[in-house]
């Protein structure tokens, strides 16, 4: 089974984050995920962010620190995803016909991102409220 190398980009503006859905007929199509790509041979994964958000999203990014990493074996790739705090400096716009949204930290775990993202969308998610779990001090 082949191995991919991949890098996905964490940006954010005015408290929202930027994602990216699948296109219908690519491997995972239909899901949503944040922006970045397959490195190619020899590729820094900071060149590889660099150049996939141009040629997808036709946006410059200063290319940050990795802040989580993740490997998932689907059933034909193993995939070693990077995911990469970005600046980006301009408005993204579909340049490969992909649908992109803008989403709150709340909205994550509503949407359907692939396997290998679950555990970023747990650390990005808000934490959920304790009260309804937690027993209330009775007062006197």
């Amino acid at each position: 089974m082949r191995t991919l190398v991949v890098t996905a980009a964490v940006i954010a503006r005015g408290g929202k984050l930027l994602i990216t859905k699948r296109r219908p007929g690519v491997h995972l199509g239909g899901y949503w995920e944040f922006p970045g790509g397959k490195c190619e041979p020899g590729e820094t994964l900071a060149g590889c962010l660099a150049r996939e958000l141009r040629e997808e999203l036709g946006i410059d990014a200063r290319i940050g620190r990795e802040i989580f990493a993740a490997v998932h074996a689907y059933q034909d790739r193993i995939v070693e995803l990077h995911f990469l705090r970005c600046r980006a400096t301009g408005t993204p716009c579909a340049k490969v016909g992909q649908e992109i949204r803008w989403v709150s930290r709340g909205e994550l775990r509503n949407l359907r991102f692939p396997p290998a993202d679950a555990e970023l969308i747990r650390k990005l998610s808000p934490a959920r409220r304790r009260e309804a779990s937690s027993p209330r001090r009775a007062r006197r």
